[in-house]
């Protein structure tokens, strides 16, 4: 099993750097950049549009709708996806792996995101499909099949689907249960197989529910849930507050000179930085991966604008707010003068601590060792568990695409076992094999948002209808 997994582990991390530094990054980018322009930084004109539309009438009892969601449910359970182990373990990842400039890149990739997200949400709402039972269908192999007609479209769709069915539905969602497992060993000694089993029987009973009993988990968990981690990283914050200068100072910094940290020459250096920033940023914001317009497309909402601008406040809460808090923790408390990794390589850093245990670390610098362990495992478990339901849920959309209704329940049973396997196995290759189909995904979803340009900018509020 063993030498199984070293091998698989060599090939799919080969495809991934190849992925990450060659593709990735430049569709993540130019379609970011592109709906940008396009919609004239909709992301900027709008932005308190869609904090009104999302903050002005919060409630956490959405109450149970005669069909779909509230936009508020739909907006929770993108989050719930978004706000995961991306934004503590992957983040951390980063850092360690492309040093603290990485968490730059994330920042680009985001801001850019905001605007890629919104098209996202846009044409979910402009393609999704009503059932019979009244319940709506939509996501990425709606506005795929919709922007190419015929086979190709048909073929982008269907891999599309597959990517995501292997990428969140099973694989991701391995990599969530193998983070709450690690760090409830970590933090509290309990064996990771009684984790799993745990996992999988709250799980499987919120899945028997459909969207509205999960809509109505995640409106209540993901606002409590960021709420607890972002109080206690401000305390860290505070308590390190005279390291805070210094630890902007080297985001910025290695962000140009990442070579000063990571080492080699310039190109390697600024190439693994940039891609490290843009293949964790993709984990954590999901936009441009084709993930979250799933939920959006449940909303009952009327003008596609509206769920757009909300969808965008979405990666602003993700990135900007809880990975970037997450960051300047690990950050202040890990690589400034007295910590452990100060002027430490990228390298050498990795060698010292683990991604999955660093913002333990990096907590408890603060709230002592085996507070800080706690508090993250805690966390980490609401994250990673909100994230395993909404991920679950955007599997099921494209196993029923693929194969109809009553391939629901055979896939149910199915993303449970890989919920459980996921407690148990090496915590890198599980990373890569979802790093993989992740990537994957991108490629059909970037295409169909470069060819459905038209109909989101006549969607788009502030500019003239074509």
């Amino acid at each position: 099993m063993a030498e199984l997994e070293a091998i698989l582990f060599d090939i799919v991390s080969k495809i991934n750097t190849y992925l990450s530094n060659y593709i990735l990054v430049f569709l993540l980018i130019g379609v970011g950049l592109w709906y940008s322009i396009r919609t004239r930084f909709v992301q900027v004109r709008c932005f308190g549009e869609g904090m009104k539309k999302t903050f002005g009438n919060l409630s956490l009892r959405g109450g149970r709708q005669e069909q779909g969601i509230t936009s508020f449910q739909a907006l929770a359970t993108a989050i719930a996806a978004q706000v995961g182990t991306g934004n503590i373990v992957g983040a951390s990842g980063a850092i360690l792996t492309g040093g603290p400039g990485a968490i730059f890149w994330m920042w680009i990739i985001a801001f850019f995101g905001m605007a890629t997200i919104y098209a996202e949400a846009t044409l979910a709402i402009k393609t999704r499909r009503k059932a019979d039972d009244g319940s709506y269908h939509g996501g990425p192999v709606y506005y795929i099949t919709t922007a190419f007609q015929g086979g190709f479209g048909k073929f982008l769709a269907g891999f599309f689907a597959v990517a995501i069915i292997l990428a969140l539905g099973f694989m991701g969602c391995m990599v969530q249960s193998n983070s709450i497992g690690s760090t409830f060993n970590t933090a509290f000694g309990v064996p990771n197989w009684i984790v799993g089993v745990v996992l999988v029987i709250i799980c499987g009973v919120i899945f028997l529910g459909g969207v509205q009993r999960l809509a109505s988990v995640t409106e209540k968990v993901v606002p409590v849930m960021a709420a607890i981690f972002l109080l206690g990283g401000l305390v860290v914050l505070i308590a390190r507050i005279q390291y805070i200068p210094a630890t902007f100072a080297m985001i910025f910094r290695y962000a140009f000179q990442p070579q000063a940290i990571i080492g080699g020459g310039f190109g390697y250096a600024i190439k693994t930085a940039i891609s490290q920033g843009a293949k964790r940023g993709l984990f954590s914001n999901e936009a441009g991966m084709g993930s979250t317009p799933h939920a959006h497309a449940q909303a009952n909402v009327t003008d596609p604008h509206d769920q757009g601008v909300v969808a965008m406040i979405g990666v602003f809460m993700d990135t900007f707010v809880v990975l970037t808090l997450n960051a300047l923790v690990v950050i202040s408390t890990l690589y400034t003068p007295d910590g452990p990794l100060a002027q430490c390589g990228a390298a050498a850093a990795s060698t010292t601590l683990g991604k999955a245990n660093l913002a333990q670390t990096a907590f408890g610098v603060v709230f002592g060792e085996t507070a800080g362990a706690m508090f993250v495992a805690i966390c980490l478990f609401f994250f990673a568990f909100s994230t395993i339901l909404s991920w679950n849920l955007f599997g099921k959309i494209n196993v029923i695409y693929l194969f109809g209704k009553k391939s629901a329940k055979i896939y149910a049973v199915l993303g449970l076992v890989f919920i459980f396997l996921g407690t148990l196995m090496s915590n890198d290759l599980v990373w890569e094999l979802t790093d993989m189909f992740n990537n994957l995904m991108v490629i059909p979803n970037a295409l169909a948002l470069f060819a459905l340009t038209g109909m989101v900018v006549s969607s788009t509020h502030g500019l003239a209808k074509k």
